[in-house]
């Protein structure tokens, strides 16, 4: 894999000028084709949504940039190793590659644990913490029987 110091400094500088913004200590840049095209900053609390991390909120700017949902060709650099959230965000998003600075364990230490998450994917679904329940099985597959009929889809 082939870093540039360069993205990676941006995406910590990100970090610390959110700090300054209500947002929390992280931060992310795309790039593609050498060039970032994408930024993306720790939001929660200033939006009240617990899904704008920053690699988040990247993916959305990258995808509405280029106009695709695929950022196939791009790589992510992250001032902290991604949370299960982010990196599944990022496969889906079909990134290339992922660079980090702080790891999971440097961010425990400020009081951002992943941890439990980690633990609980690993459990079978009925030892999780959140209780989880299948039904109306049935009734779900129409849809996707809907979608292997349709013909003008777009596969992702």
């Amino acid at each position: 894999m082939n870093y540039n110091a360069e993205h990676m400094k941006r995406a910590i500088a990100c970090s610390c000028e959110n700090i300054d913004q209500e947002g929390g200590p992280f931060g992310a840049v795309i790039v593609k084709d050498g060039k970032i095209i994408a930024e993306g900053t720790n939001r929660v609390t200033a939006s009240n949504d617990p899904t704008a991390h920053a690699e988040i909120v990247a993916i959305r700017n990258a995808t509405k940039y280029l106009n695709n949902f695929s950022l196939a060709g791009c790589q992510i650099y992250t001032s902290c190793e991604p949370c299960p959230m982010c990196l599944s965000a990022i496969y889906w998003a079909r990134i290339d590659a992922i660079y980090y600075a702080n790891t999971r364990d440097d961010a425990k230490e400020i009081g951002f644990d992943d941890s439990f998450i980690y633990d609980e994917i690993a459990l079978s679904m009925e030892k999780r913490a959140i209780p989880i329940q299948q039904f109306l099985r049935e009734e779900g597959l129409e849809a996707f029987k809907k979608w292997s009929t349709t013909s003008d889809k777009t596969a992702y």
